[in-house]
């Protein structure tokens, strides 16, 4: 494969060819399609989709989120967002400063396994050694409490003399870790919050269960799918927003040693990808060993997965009733 044909392949994969997201169903199909994507590009750049190139149909002249507000079709594309965000069929996580990271509902779980609290229904006592400061402690109880609130009603309730910078700050130590998140947007009240185990407990349940190894695991892979193939420092590049270098880079030479990865050579350069399928390269199951079943590069969630497995037993045993009549 040359430069010129992972290019045009991403494009293609990215919907900046000329193919440009403009409903609801558009949308599902492209952030399922991709995994995860920035709502705008980043400076220096990140290896990745982004939402508004998507919906503009091309990556020309794409402002970054400090220039956004001047550009006509921000506004277009973040209603279309904020759909997706409604009916769940997408997350956003707050890794890019104002730039929003976007994750399909499928992966979320992944997501969250790898940077979620694994105890959110717990309250986070405020200290020296506490992750939160006593300001965002104060705020989750106010959120815990009233459910759905935007920021004008959370000043209320912890005091007017906060600054927005204060209130802002507290907001981002608690959505970094998947407490909370935003669960509606309109122009007169800004954003609502909410504890995200209550917005979303079937994701939160699933990603609770997910080991740091799994999740990252998955998550590359699944980047891989979405960008065609990469160097490992753009990889790296992309993950260490979400954690240390040194696992990403861990976990990115497990996955080589057991071929689940596997370097291409693309023009005078050497990048990874996902192994293709082959009957030969068979995962290690967590519970059963090795696996009779040709692996599947995408992962999904445990929700899915379960379902799966009840359609192939509705099916065995509808096969095995046949078979006797």
């Amino acid at each position: 494969m040359t430069e010129q044909e992972l290019f045009q392949l991403r494009r293609q994969k990215w919907r900046v060819n000329g193919q440009p997201v403009r409903t609801l169903e558009d949308a599902r199909a492209f952030i399922e399609s991709v995994g995860f994507c920035l709502m705008y590009p980043e400076r220096p750049p990140v290896l990745v989709p982004t939402f508004l190139g998507a919906w503009a149909g091309n990556e020309d002249q794409l402002p970054t989120w400090q220039h956004a507000f001047a550009d006509a079709r921000r506004q277009p594309a973040t209603e279309l967002m904020v759909r997706l965000l409604r009916e769940k069929a997408a997350f956003e996580a707050n890794l890019f400063r104002e730039n929003v990271f976007l994750i399909a509902a499928g992966i979320f779980p992944y997501f969250y396994g790898l940077v979620g609290d694994r105890n959110p229904r717990q309250m986070p006592k405020a200290g020296v050694r506490s992750e939160y400061s006593p300001l965002a402690c104060d705020m989750l109880a106010v959120i815990r409490e009233h459910g759905s609130i935007n920021k004008a009603k959370l000043r209320d309730a912890l005091g007017q003399e906060l600054s927005p910078q204060a209130l802002d700050r507290a907001l981002g130590e608690l959505w970094s870790r998947l407490r909370i998140t935003r669960v509606d947007y309109n122009p007169a009240g800004g954003a609502f919050w909410d504890t995200l185990y209550r917005w979303a407990p079937a994701a939160v349940r699933e990603g609770i269960e997910v080991s740091v190894p799994e999740a990252l695991s998955a998550l590359i892979s699944r980047y891989l799918d979405c960008v065609i193939m990469a160097e490992q420092s753009e990889i790296v590049d992309l993950f260490a927003h979400f954690t240390a270098r040194s696992k990403v880079n861990e976990a990115v030479n497990a996955l080589l040693a057991a071929r689940e990865l596997s370097f291409v050579p693309v023009g005078k350069s050497s990048k990874i990808q996902v192994t293709p399928l082959r009957t030969s390269a068979l995962p290690v199951s967590r519970s059963r060993g090795l696996s009779s079943v040709p692996r599947s590069p995408f992962p999904v969630s445990r929700g899915q997965r379960h379902s799966t497995e009840e359609r192939k037993n509705q099916n065995r045993e509808t096969g095995n009733g046949k078979r006797g009549t």
